[in-house]
């Protein structure tokens, strides 16, 4: 009896887990999972949902020793140059600007840009799993009203008072190809969060004569609504195999907005044997004046404006002794504020002569001493309304 009464009060004293007069909280380590099992349960993804799938063009691959010859026939070439170097050392080397832009879009640029989009999130919101490598330069321009030329690249700023009407578009294609360009707004749908509105839609584009296709959705400007900042706009130019019939209705600039409702993953699913992604574009945008002539204007609508509701601040049940606290900023957590102003105003206004000249402020507020039997928090609070510190400043 005695035995097994010994044994059940040492078992208990191990699950308690009682080290230095403290109880432990929580299970004991020999019941807990290890730090790997608690990653691996938070890192697990799904390989069936989450494995990603290049749905663009095919890049052409050259063998190692193609690229290797390259390199060394390039090397070769710099070297065989005797003025290059003097040129260098003496600072008169000039670099081709243009010449090195069309050598980063053939190599290194396309991946660059996937990258930047996928920092945005904007294959996950057009395709989900899906992405493409944008091997298909787009040169994208807005006219401004100063006749300057607003481009698009990945991610800039543009108001919707800079994109009022269409941009010029141009890219390099193939002889007897056919394209489409769409622009959708990824965070403007006003009802339903997992859809987007399309903006733009030309289809069968003649290699890259844009105003011989057919305009399926008229262009319309980009109009994010006030207090929800900064909305994508992406454009994506697709590679059609051939004149493709898109079974969608046409919307002009005068359709009500329900119309442009628009799925680019369903889209996309719908004539993935027909189309394929090559050429991406984005720019952000945020709220400015001409989208609340758009909504009075346009589309004859009041304008959303979204605000944050801020939750108000917890204050904490009052003590009966307060510790290490100034006890009129205490109390006044407690006290209405509209009383509180009431008390700084009419103690602003209570020498105030409109026939006077106001009395200058104190030179030296702080030489100015105050009576030995006023209370500490009193003294501090008179100092800074001579100082201008504070609350007094909000009258």
């Amino acid at each position: 009896m005695f035995n097994s009464l010994k044994k059940s009060v040492t078992i208990g004293v191990q699950l308690q887990q009682i080290r230095l007069a403290h109880r432990i909280r929580g299970k004991a380590p020999i019941f807990c999972r290890t730090i790997k099992e608690r990653l691996d349960e938070l890192n697990y993804k799904d390989e069936v949902y989450t494995t990603r799938i290049d749905i663009g063009l095919p890049r052409l691959k050259k063998s190692s020793s193609q690229e290797r010859n390259a390199r060394i026939e390039h090397v070769k070439k710099l070297k065989a140059d005797k003025n290059l170097e003097q040129l260098a050392r003496k600072q008169k080397l000039d670099v081709d600007l243009v010449e090195v832009r069309k050598e980063w879009l053939i190599n290194s640029g396309p991946n660059q840009k996937k990258v930047i989009a996928d920092h945005y999130g904007v294959y996950e919101h057009l395709y989900g799993e899906g992405y493409f490598i944008p091997y298909v330069n787009l040169e994208i321009f807005h006219e401004s009203k100063e006749g300057l030329a607003l481009p698009v690249y990945t991610g800039n700023v543009i108001k919707p008072s800079e994109a009022l009407d269409q941009p010029s578009v141009s890219y390099e294609a193939d002889k007897g190809s056919l394209w489409t360009l769409a622009l959708t707004s990824l965070d403007g749908h006003m009802t339903e969060n997992e859809k987007e509105y399309v903006h733009w839609l030309v289809a069968n584009i003649p290699e890259n004569y844009m105003e011989k296709g057919d305009t399926i959705v008229e262009y319309l400007q980009p109009f994010p609504l006030k207090g929800t900042g900064f909305h994508r706009y992406v454009f994506v130019l697709y590679k059609q195999d051939g004149k493709v019939e898109y079974d969608l209705p046409k919307v002009t600039s005068s359709s009500p907005l329900e119309d442009r409702t628009f799925v680019s993953r369903d889209w996309y699913k719908k004539y993935q044997d027909n189309i394929t992604p090559a050429g991406l574009a984005f720019y952000q945008s945020d709220w400015d004046n001409s989208v609340r002539d758009f909504f009075h204007n346009t589309l004859k609508l009041k304008e959303p404006i979204y605000e944050y509701d801020f939750p108000s601040p917890y204050i904490r049940p009052q003590e009966w002794f307060p510790r290490r606290k100034p006890f009129n900023i205490y109390m006044d957590k407690y006290r209405d504020p509209k009383q509180i102003n009431k008390e700084y105003l009419l103690r602003k206004l209570k020498n105030e002569d409109p026939f006077k000249k106001p009395s200058p402020p104190l030179q030296f507020p702080n030489a100015h001493p105050l009576p030995k039997s006023m209370p500490s928090w009193l003294k501090l609070h008179e100092k800074k309304i001579r100082l201008g510190w504070g609350r007094i400043n909000e009258i």
